[in-house]
């Protein structure tokens, strides 16, 4: 008889039944003198006693703000140290930290704000070519929960100051109140019904899985991780940060965003051990001029996760950057995010052909998608997990909630796979009508329902398309409303104002019609088919 899709990743390691707070003092008691951050864009540097102090600092003007425990404060600003104090200062005062996109825009910001009710939005100034605070000004009036902005480039400083009503005592006190299974964070996922839904993570959550994420790759206090990914998305936060601390291991970061350059000089300067990435950044690195002249002679570890890595990628990141122990996670934000995960020593075929196997103290099973029941080894259907690293909920959605997560508590992917007689799982495919572009998640209906709001569009299809850069591109179908004259430049410019930039549709096509079912269903497949010929890819 086969055995069944069913794993329960054991461990000799209990869980951490403690909050983030309560875990990293553990570490600054352990590894004071250690690096704890680097920034190497701010000519920032921090030992696990200095960043202690600062969140300390922190935490005690939230509270003289009147943050409570439980109050949402909003982080709008791409990498920088204030994000990590932020992060870690929230969490030590229980309030709730909301991750907005740095890209985001008018349209998606004035959304994660009234849906959350964040109450205090700490923010950068500038990013790229998006004035965070002209945008703000925008939507304040139409945002009635909102009562504080600040401004991390103009008022970091004086937030620091407001400390002198809060005692240590009052801040010892709130920490002692919290408990692990609290909320502490949300991460907005982009929606099948077109509305972005807030992932609700608790300590618990994130802690345990950023730990055993380090477990796995070995972290000490003598590790020195290169982190380019945002922190925004739980790859940064969780499988970055929250895996340093934990281990006393130091934060690198090279950049406000990934940059080929800079993340090639930081690894070199700061002696890194491991490196993140998904597989587009790795590529740029390969093939920057600075490549051939950089010491990589200090890595050994990292990971690669967002989408799959081809096999000649993974050689030379292997062979030329010297991560002869690359690991691939696979997840979801509302799995904290990693379910499945490569060892260190795992072949290299497993590497680029699976997502690795179950993480400890989690339970992956492949079912049927339409009578649920467990299929048996190498047969291909729905990944679920279950375990510690199921979110809470989402944010004020219970029946979003109620969808992705069933009674017995497996939480549905909505991607196909298969388990194979060793354990490892690969994917396959999406159940759900999603594209991955660089290792962002991208829901056509959130673009399709956007872009229904253009006065000159009648109807609206998004797909994705093969690209060799990033995995799958957009490509948008639209039915003008007669009489209309609709051109691609206006409508990224339309986007551009309103969307994420990876969001706005590579290719464009101006159909009368959509391919149809007998029974008036759109055929996205056949919609792809036709665009890969006609585009030749």
């Amino acid at each position: 008889m086969s055995l069944p899709s069913y794993v329960h990743g054991s461990s000799d390691k209990p869980l951490l039944g403690e909050t983030i707070g309560a875990n990293l003092r553990r570490t600054v008691e352990t590894h004071e003198n250690n690096d704890a951050l680097i920034v190497c864009s701010q000519g920032f540097r921090a030992t696990y006693r200095e960043f202690w102090d600062l969140t300390t600092q922190l935490a005690k003007a939230l509270m003289n703000l009147g943050i409570s425990r439980g109050d949402r404060v909003g982080i709008w600003a791409p990498n920088r140290y204030e994000w990590v104090v932020i992060q870690y200062a929230t969490a030590r005062i229980g309030a709730i930290l909301v991750n907005i996109n740095p890209a985001f825009k008018t349209r998606e910001l004035e959304f994660t704000v009234n849906q959350s009710k964040i109450q205090l939005l700490l923010h950068a100034g500038t990013f790229r070519e998006t004035d965070y605070t002209e945008i703000i000004k925008r939507i304040l009036p139409s945002c009635s929960a909102l009562h504080t902005t600040i401004n991390l480039d103009s008022h970091w400083k004086d937030l620091l100051t407001q400390v002198s009503k809060t005692t240590d005592a009052e801040l010892s006190h709130r920490e002692e109140t919290l408990d692990f299974d609290d909320p502490i964070n949300i991460q907005y996922t982009s929606g099948t019904t077109g509305s972005p839904k807030g992932a609700t993570l608790s300590h618990h959550n994130i802690l345990n899985n950023g730990y055993f994420c380090g477990e796995i790759l070995g972290y000490t206090h003598a590790d020195r991780v290169v982190i380019p990914v945002p922190f925004y998305h739980c790859f940064g936060m969780v499988i970055g940060n929250l895996a340093c601390t934990s281990h006393g291991s130091c934060i690198v970061v090279p950049s406000e965003a990934f940059d080929a350059g800079t993340t090639l000089s930081a690894i070199e300067a700061e002696k890194g051990t491991s490196i993140y990435g998904v597989p587009t950044m790795f590529i740029a690195q390969l093939s920057h001029p600075q490549f051939s002249h950089t010491d990589f002679s200090s890595l050994r570890t990292g990971v690669m996760a967002g989408s799959p890595c081809p096999i000649e990628v993974m050689k030379k990141v292997r062979d030329l950057m010297h991560v002869k122990e690359l690991t691939i996670c696979y997840g979801m934000t509302e799995t904290s995010p990693v379910s499945t995960q490569t060892k260190v020593d795992a072949p290299l075929t497993k590497r680029v052909e699976t997502v690795g196997q179950t993480h400890p103290h989690v339970e992956v099973k492949i079912i049927n998608p339409t009578t649920g029941r467990i299929l048996p080894r190498d047969s291909t259907g729905e990944l679920c997990t279950r375990g510690y690293s199921v979110m809470l909920r989402y944010w004020n959605e219970p029946k979003a909630t109620s969808d992705s997560i069933d009674e017995s508590g497996w939480m549905h992917s909505g991607d196909l796979a298969s388990m194979d007689a060793s354990g490892y799982v690969k994917i396959v495919g999406r159940i759900k009508d999603m594209i991955i572009r660089g290792g962002e998640n991208v829901y056509p209906r959130e673009i399709e329902e956007f872009l229904y709001t253009h006065p000159d569009i009648d109807d609206a299809q998004v797909i994705g398309v093969p690209s060799e850069k990033y995995g799958e591109e957009i490509m948008a179908w639209v039915k003008p409303k007669p009489g209309s004259t609709l051109s691609e430049d206006q409508l990224r410019s339309f986007c551009r104002i309103a969307i994420a930039h990876y969001k706005i549709p590579r290719y464009w096509r101006f159909v009368d019609d959509f391919p149809m079912t007998v029974t008036g269903k759109v055929q996205k497949f056949r919609m792809r088919e036709i665009s890969i010929s006609d585009l030749g890819l």
